[in-house]
């Protein structure tokens, strides 16, 4: 159905327009909103209501608009660039091996999760896995793992390698799309109590305190108003940067394919994505900066202005997802989200083994589930602080997506004979 509002200028008017009523009544000392609040964080609703605007209301659709685009290639190296300009690079490097341990264990959650999440529909409802035209659903189910594990570039590498149908294919999308979103909006909720599930974990979060009050009390050390030429200039940095990052992606990449034999070879296709470069560019630009005198910048609100951007790409995530297309595939819709439970359960077992903080659990399943786009946006909602530690865990998702899918995609393959 055709959306109300197909003029991009308009949906990012009510975008913006959203994430600024959800700030202002947010801070209101009104006592209602100050209780309904305590219960919904704000960043919840900045991801779900743009999704209300696609489904049930009609009025924007995520899919044949381009702000998401713009915000995942504009917006977002930006903000990764301003975001680390006051990077604590000790301070990450103080958190501890319970970050990567969190996230190897978000990426075994994943592998093997699909053969069990089928396993257990074959048992209860065989029929779900004819689906497809006859088509192995395994190998539709082999580009989730890719997209859950690294990201869109090994997602079509597994549509390539596993040579499956372009129906399928756009299936598959969907239900990755929506139970990665619908675990999102969990993991944004938990972000708003994570001191009450940190206490459940009995987990010590020592280390991320004194990373997140390090930067805060710098912050507040360097602290003004800003003047004009001040905001033009962090501007510059952010999309000067930018468009550095995007010039090295746009020359790495092209040379990067033409090595793709080798980079098949070794499962090393993620490295001719232009996304992939262009997240790494943009976040080496920002702790470059973090050494200079650029640093002093973040006075004047660098970080601010990053997690603006971030807000921004937020809507935009959540505006591409439509919940109504969970009632069109409801048995491969039973397959992802039994899925996503199995990463879940082991993902809070180890967490519970090694006593890991609740954000080691949401950034590690983010890094993988979501990649760069979403791993920053799920680490800010924490503290703007701690963003850089979910773009350097999501690079490693990218690293890792090819193999981690390969191995899935056997067991599912197992498993479904």
């Amino acid at each position: 159905m055709e959306p109300y509002f197909t003029n991009d200028a308009v949906v990012l008017g009510l975008l913006v327009t959203i994430i600024a009523w959800v700030f202002h009544t947010s801070s209101s000392t009104n006592p209602k909103w100050k209780k309904f609040y305590s219960i919904v964080p704000s960043v919840l609703l900045c991801y779900f209501l743009p999704g209300f605007l696609n489904w049930p209301l009609g009025l924007v659709s995520g899919e044949d608009s381009n702000l998401y685009f713009m915000a995942s290639r504009y917006l977002l190296p930006a903000s990764l660039i301003l975001l680390c300009l006051s990077i604590d690079l000790k301070g990450i490097i103080n958190l501890g091996p319970k970050a990567l341990i969190m996230f190897f264990a978000a990426t075994i959650g994943i592998v093997i999760g699909g053969p069990l999440a089928i396993l257990l529909i074959s048992w209860l409802a065989p029929s779900i896995l004819d689906v497809g035209g006859g088509e192995e659903v395994w190998r539709g189910l082999a580009t989730v793992a890719g997209s859950w594990i690294g990201g869109g570039a090994n997602q079509a590498s597994m549509k390539e390698i596993f040579g499956v149908s372009d129906g399928l294919f756009s299936t598959m999308i969907v239900v990755d799309v929506i139970c990665a979103n619908i675990w999102t909006g969990f993991l944004l909720y938990g972000a708003s109590i994570t001191k009450k599930v940190d206490k459940w974990l009995k987990s010590d979060t020592t280390a991320i305190d004194d990373l997140k009050t390090r930067v805060e009390d710098y912050q507040a050390s360097i602290a003004k108003i800003p003047t004009l030429s001040e905001v033009m200039t962090i501007l510059a940095i952010g999309f000067g940067g930018t468009a550095l990052a995007h010039w090295g992606a746009d020359n790495i990449a092209p040379f990067m394919d033409t090595k793709m034999e080798w980079l098949e070879k070794y499962s090393l296709t993620s490295l001719a994505s232009g996304f992939f470069w262009l997240v790494v560019i943009a976040t080496t630009i920002g702790v470059a900066l973090s050494f200079t005198k650029m640093r002093k910048y973040e006075g004047a609100g660098a970080s601010r202005l990053g997690s603006v951007f971030i807000f921004i790409l937020v809507a935009t995530i959540g505006m591409n997802m439509n919940i109504g297309e969970i009632f069109n595939n409801l048995g491969l819709f039973a397959i992802g989200i039994t899925w996503m439970l199995v990463h879940v359960i082991i993902m809070i077992g180890v967490a519970k083994l090694v006593k890991a903080p609740f954000f080691f659990v949401a950034v590690g399943s983010q890094a993988n589930v979501g990649g760069a786009a979403s791993a920053p946006v799920v680490a800010s909602a924490f503290s703007p602080a701690l963003a850089p530690v979910g773009v350097l865990l999501a690079v490693l998702g990218y690293a890792l997506g090819t193999y981690g899918a390969l191995l899935c995609a056997q067991l599912m393959s197992s498993v479904s004979s």
